[in-house]
């Protein structure tokens, strides 16, 4: 029983931590973009991407 007494002010002030780097990490932009990366690295910058043709409309 006296070991709680240390344990749960450390698992409370870890989790605080916790939810201040996670509210750090949004705040500056950390997960503004998650797909851009991802997509990122499938484009080639040496070659220009194919132009895309867009249906007639006339029809």
């Amino acid at each position: 029983m006296a070991g709680l007494i240390f344990l749960i002010p450390i698992a409370l002030g870890m989790g605080l931590m916790g939810l201040f780097a996670f509210l750090w990490a949004a705040r500056s932009g950390q997960f503004d973009d998650p797909d851009g990366a991802a997509n990122r690295i499938l484009v080639d910058e040496d070659r220009p991407l194919p132009a895309t043709v867009e249906p007639d409309s006339e029809t």
